[in-house]
């Protein structure tokens, strides 16, 4: 008999609602963007986006419950985004969540964030080889797993700062390409030369598998600085093209490091940035260097969505040892991925 699980997300600036068969088929996978209201700003404004989700949660849930041909009568279990995002927006999905599973009395299954971009490589596939290695890559997050079977991640490295995605944003915004960053970024590169300039690879002679985009970040913004104060025209594309190389020859880097070290089974790709198709290319080049198979999620379902926290929720629910969650669940803004185990 199928399992039906309905996933909620709303740990930042999309309201996101699905129902997901089995943990595998999407039936419906629902998004509401506010780019339009951040874009103004820049970037994400936390009040803003809570109150959007107030606004939109439950249009959304109806109409994911409506194209998956369903009624909440038909759902077996809600999955919900409990952290890391934003509190306030993380408090919209998670109240709503327990409210209906307090009505309807269904098991509440509360999801990482980080834990349901992983998954969004599940959706659609029967299974994917273990022990592998999963890079995280978004706005908010980078991280690299080795993920030994689902609930169980050993966290190799994560950035010492800005997150890749946020890097991009960054840099967007001074060079006055808009927002999201990332995507315009990428257009801009498209007709650049990547090796125009030479941007510093941080930490990449040292014995880790951190990050750090910091200084990446504040090189970029000080050759355009640079430009401005001289009143030179600034080569966009060029710049654009030499920063996103920079950016992605960092993450290829530690991760070609981690691969060398643990030897996975299988590579995977998950996050917003891994919508980007250099770095979707990259990740191909690297797991066939290294004869492994290789995953990476449709680019639908590289951003914020539910379809993977209802996915992640249905592989929780699996795991040996689960229960749902009671009517005390909180949103957990820093929560750390489920089953965190240190280096040893």
């Amino acid at each position: 008999m199928s399992t039906y699980t309905l996933g909620v997300e709303t740990s930042c600036d999309e309201t996101s609602a699905a129902v997901v068969q089995d943990g595998a088929t999407i039936l419906s996978n629902i998004i509401s963007s506010q780019i339009d209201s951040h874009k103004v700003f820049g970037g994400v404004v936390p009040e803003i986006a809570s109150r959007k989700h107030l606004a939109n949660v439950l249009p959304v849930i109806q109409e994911a419950l409506s194209q998956a041909g369903m009624t909440i009568a038909d759902i077996d279990q809600i999955a919900v985004t409990c952290g890391p995002g934003l509190v306030g927006a993380l408090l919209v999905g998670v109240t709503t969540a327990k409210a209906i599973a307090y009505a309807r009395k269904l098991p509440l299954i509360p999801v990482n964030h980080i834990e349901g971009h992983i998954f969004a490589n599940m959706l659609g596939r029967a299974t994917i080889p273990a022990p592998f290695l999963c890079l995280t890559v978004s706005g908010g997050h980078t991280d690299l797993l080795l993920v030994e079977k689902p609930g169980e991640y050993l966290h190799l490295g994560g950035t010492r700062d800005d997150a890749a995605g946020e890097c991009l944003d960054k840099v967007a915004r001074v060079l006055g390409l808009g927002y999201p960053g990332g995507p315009e970024i990428e257009r801009a590169a498209a007709s650049g030369n990547p090796e125009a300039f030479d941007f510093p690879m941080v930490l990449s002679g040292h014995k880790t598998f951190d990050f750090s985009f910091s200084g990446l970040k504040t090189a970029a913004i000080n050759l355009i600085n640079h430009y401005r104060q001289r009143g030179q025209a600034i080569p966009v594309s060029d710049l654009a093209a030499a920063f996103q190389k920079a950016v992605i020859d960092q993450l290829i880097d530690r991760t070609d490091k981690a691969l060398r070290e643990y030897s996975p089974a299988a590579l995977l790709l998950s996050g917003g940035v891994a919508a980007n198709g250099l770095l979707r290319q990259e990740i191909v080049r690297l797991a066939e260097h290294h004869g492994i198979a290789h995953y990476i999620p449709e680019q639908a379902l590289c951003t914020d969505n539910a379809a993977m926290i209802a996915a992640a929720g249905y592989h929780r629910s699996l795991m040996p040892g689960f229960s749902p969650a009671d009517l005390t669940l909180n949103a957990y803004p820093e929560l750390p991925i489920y089953g965190l185990k240190p280096i040893l």
